[in-house]
């Protein structure tokens, strides 16, 4: 057994590309080798800014020999088709085998050289690889046909064992030959194979393991924090970002001007993240400090010094703009800013984004005077609406659209707007996906639920509903979020006063997503929705979990089954609700006694919400409707009893239907 090495070396790769590659690359390679038969016993891969490698281990010598079969016409068939079948298999008609007056042809495939596979699969990943942008260079780039890659492929290592697997691709031989770091080591090194792969390029300054790249940023860039007195705020996203850029990542702690300070944090945190790829520092109270760690992709003479006086010149300059952009924005009020919300479209089929804000400021106020949400001032409320979108003209935004809702906030306090306005601003797009958080303040509630009730009943107005995996307007997410801001607040708001049936059957669906998590059961919630009427999702939800704590109890399975039968049996035979003679078994009059009793107790129960109640109530059914079945024939000769039985049975059901309909729970 042997390892193969491939190195394919090439300008450089996006860092946003490379984790997708090393799994496309993984996947065509496997694929290839099954097609011959075979497969490693592992697989790593491994990326750089400047190569894609792959090291394949314990592969045989030569593939195994193996036998084909191919299923052909009939016996009897047509002799065109035998003549066809003998043309595709190259065999002749004494060849073939006859199975169940079906013909086959069985070809034997003798084992290959391995390397010679290994030669025929490579150029064909290079040629399938799905890099979600390619180019074409060189001499031959005037024709489509040419190869395609991310970048112009510079060179190609492929090594079996100790022996090169000779094949031409994109241009390029394959060889041995590879080079270190551009910068430290751009000689040629030749690589001996796979054993030596990881630890020669090491020495010659690539880290080849975008792992160990990662590991190496994350705990250099927390040591350069710490020296500083410092906290490193902890990011991913930047991790992969910087492993992705660099092949010998070195961090280095620079420093900016206090002054910029005054900037709110999340400005100058998107300034250094998003335009330089610097991580940020916490002081020991946990507030931004003048402070950034950038990475390096070398191992400077003079300690970084230089190149940290380079990065601290660049971000000042992002950061003077980024003050520019906040002292201009601070000059006009949120006023004025929402004034020039006319000219924007929200959508070519509902108008400006003032007549959203129109909309939105008027039903935050409803929900604030109606009682729906409590803990809130209407007139800040309503304000706090009109100012809400305010902040979608102003530069920083237009800069940042991150920021969006939070510098708004940040400018209605230096505006002087009240602190529920401020806040209500900052926070009216929260939750904005799962693991936000939910806003709890009054005014902030009433802003976000009707923001996001808006869109949803608006969008579906014109019918431009969310279909298949396609939501361009985000709509599933926003009724999560609606969903979230009334059941974490407790709001009892009657969806169907604000929504037309449709939209509250997106939101069912949307709830039972939700609920899915929290291991409620989505067949509850359509026993409850099914009867209909219930818009209230903090009751339906108390409802339900009241409903799955009973379905779960030794009474409630076997009141289930109890109700099946009785709604099978109901199903099948014609029954009036008129007057019916007195029950004539003792089983039947101990049902309808139980009945007689359960019904108002439940009744009552649900009336006051209390539906473990109305289940308890409901648990006096089981011994009951047991003993009906066992002692009692419903379907009986004599008309009269018959029609009774069949009555009792329907009143059963429909005492049960009061708390849910049992027929949409499974079991």
């Amino acid at each position: 057994m042997s390892d193969f090495l491939l190195e394919l070396r090439s300008e450089e790769i996006p860092a946003r590309m490379q984790e997708k590659a090393r799994e496309d690359l993984a996947r065509l390679f496997a694929a290839e080798l099954d097609k011959a038969g075979l497969k490693a016993a592992d697989t790593v891969t491994y990326a750089t800014p400047r190569r894609l490698a792959l090291i394949a281990r314990g592969l045989p010598a030569e593939t195994a020999a193996v036998s084909e079969e191919i299923k052909g016409p009939r016996a009897g068939a047509p002799p065109q088709a035998l003549e066809g079948f003998l043309r595709k298999t190259g065999l002749s008609a004494d060849q073939l085998v006859e199975r169940d007056g079906v013909l086959y042809a069985v070809l034997d495939k003798p084992g290959r050289p391995t390397a010679q596979v290994l030669a025929e699969a490579v150029p064909a990943v290079i040629r399938a690889f799905p890099w979600p942008k390619s180019m074409r260079w060189g001499a031959t780039s005037t024709s489509t046909e040419s190869q395609r890659w991310v970048r112009p492929l510079q060179g190609i290592v492929a090594i079996f064992g100790d022996d090169v697997v000779p094949f031409e691709a994109a241009g390029l031989t394959s060889g041995a030959a590879t080079v270190g770091h551009r910068f430290h080591h751009p000689d040629i090194i030749t690589i001996g194979g796979a054993n030596d792969y990881v630890e020669k390029l090491r020495a010659c300054h690539v880290v080849v393991d975008g792992a160990e790249r990662r590991g190496i940023i994350a705990l250099g860039a927390k040591l350069a924090a710490q020296k500083a007195g410092l906290e490193l705020v902890e990011d991913d996203g930047l991790l992969f970002e910087n492993a992705g850029l660099t092949e010998w990542p070195m961090p280095l702690l620079g420093r900016f001007d206090e002054a910029f300070l005054d900037v709110p944090p999340e400005v100058i945190q998107l300034t250094a993240r998003v335009n330089q790829k610097y991580f940020v520092c916490r002081d020991g109270v946990g507030k931004l400090a003048n402070a950034f760690v950038c990475v390096a992709n070398i191992d400077a003479a003079d300690g970084g010094e230089r190149i940290v006086a380079g990065n601290q010149k660049v971000l000042a300059a992002r950061l003077s703009d980024a003050r520019f952009f906040y002292d201009t924005d601070l000059k006009v009020s949120l006023a004025e800013q929402a004034a020039r919300l006319e000219k924007i479209v929200f959508h070519e089929r509902l108008g400006t984004v003032a007549d959203k804000v129109d909309r939105v400021a008027t039903l935050a106020r409803w929900l604030v005077e109606e009682g729906i949400v409590t803990g809130a001032d209407a007139a800040e409320t309503e304000r706090a609406a009109r100012l809400a979108k305010a902040d979608l003209v102003t530069g920083m935004v237009g800069e940042f659209p991150e920021l969006q809702g939070l510098i708004g906030g940040y400018y209605a306090a230096a505006q002087g707007e009240p602190a529920s306005v401020a806040e209500a601003i900052r926070d009216h797009y929260k939750p904005a996906g799962q693991g936000d958080s939910v806003p709890t303040a009054g005014a902030t509630v009433a802003v976000s639920l009707a923001d996001k009730l808006d869109s949803i009943t608006r969008f579906f107005a014109v019918d431009l509903k969310p279909s298949g995996s396609k939501d361009p307007f985000a709509l599933r997410r926003s009724a999560l979020g609606v969903i979230a801001l009334i059941l974490d607040n407790g709001l009892r708001f009657p969806l169907g006063r604000a929504v037309e049936r449709d939209v509250l059957d997106f939101f069912a669906d949307r709830l039972k997503v939700q609920q899915r998590e929290a291991g409620v059961r989505h067949d509850l919630i359509d026993a409850v929705f099914a009867l209909g009427g219930e818009d209230d999702f903090v009751r339906l939800l108390a409802r339900v979990q009241a409903l799955q704590a009973f379905v779960g109890t030794e009474d409630g399975r076997n009141l289930l089954a109890g109700y099946k039968r009785a709604a099978n049996i109901l199903k099948k035979e014609a029954y009036s609700t008129g007057a019916v003679n007195a029950a004539t078994e003792p089983a039947e009059k101990a049902l309808s006694d139980a009945l007689d009793a359960a019904e108002p107790r439940a009744a009552e129960a649900i009336e006051g919400e209390d539906f473990e109640g109305a289940m308890a109530a409901l648990s006096m059914l089981r011994a009951p409707i047991d003993a009906f079945f066992e002692q009692v024939t419903v379907n009986d000769a004599d008309p009269d009893k018959r029609a009774a039985r069949l009555a009792l049975l329907a009143r059963m059901r429909d005492a049960v239907h009061k708390v849910a309909d049992f027929s949409r729970i499974e079991g």
